[in-house]
């Protein structure tokens, strides 16, 4: 009995840091935006893991998305196990599917100067955007959207007004950073938010949610999911690998998809 137990235990381990999840969101924004919507998809926290051999398991389900954008908020890499090739290879392959921007996270920042521009310029090298507190503006199916990035030192400055305030107010602003615990501040700039470093409370516990956080403490009021301040609406990931902790219970790694379409009226 007692094997058992421990072969389940096991099992139901292994499923549960491994097994991809995709979570699917959908929102209304009155900015102009392609007709059937502008498509998402979030990666965050990779935190150097491998979803099969080229991250193919990871690749395939994205593909499934067909993402118009894809965001990447932060810890592509792990500060206690730099290995780059994880973050590497996804990213040679994301960038072929769609535009993808990243945003550092706090283990990119606890890399030494040498290891950070190493990672940037591979990042950089495979034709990922980084949005290290910069914007930029594109054009999707005929609609302009803006993305704004934070690097990680940076959340809850000034340097979010001094990137964002000239920006046009007409095209739909998507904000990265990849912490949550600052959204009041994010606010006020951005009509979409997207952020990580949770890794969904890592233990999540049936009708409570997310145990722990990080910059947040037991309990955390942003674990993982939808929240709402104002006219602004923040997506936190769950992340895809674990850090310190490497165990996560009734939490699966997840990929984040969030569909923003235009109000439909009745005529």
């Amino acid at each position: 009995m007692l094997g058992a137990a421990v072969v389940l235990c096991i099992v139901f381990s292994l499923w549960q840091n491994n097994a991809l999840t995709v979570t699917n969101y959908r929102m209304e924004s009155n900015k102009p935006l392609p007709q059937d919507g502008l498509r998402i998809v979030q990666l965050s926290d990779l935190h150097n893991k491998w979803f099969g051999n080229g991250q193919k398991r990871l690749l395939t389900e994205l593909r499934a998305q067909s993402p118009d954008l894809i965001v990447c908020t932060g810890d592509m890499v792990d500060s206690r196990r730099t290995e780059f090739a994880p973050a590497f290879v996804l990213a040679e392959a994301l960038t072929e599917i769609a535009p993808t921007y990243y945003v550092s996270g706090n283990h990119e920042l606890r890399l030494s100067n040498e290891m950070r521009n190493a990672l940037y310029d591979g990042l950089s090298a495979r034709g990922v955007i980084l949005l290290l507190n910069r914007t930029d503006t594109l054009t999707v199916r005929g609609c302009t959207v803006t993305l704004i990035g934070l690097d990680d030192r940076n959340l809850e400055d000034d340097t979010l007004s001094q990137i964002a305030d000239s920006l046009p107010t007409e095209s739909i602003r998507i904000l990265l950073a990849h912490e949550p615990q600052a959204f009041s501040h994010y606010a006020a700039y951005a009509d979409v938010v997207f952020s990580g470093h949770t890794h969904g409370g890592q233990i999540r516990l049936p009708f409570v949610g997310g145990l722990a956080a990080p910059d947040q403490g037991l309990f955390p009021k942003y674990d993982a999911g939808e929240f709402q301040e104002g006219e602004s609406t923040m997506f936190i990931s769950r992340g895809l690998g674990n850090s310190l902790f490497p165990i996560r219970v009734f939490n699966r790694p997840e990929l984040v998809t969030v569909t923003i379409q235009n109000p439909i009226t009745e005529e």
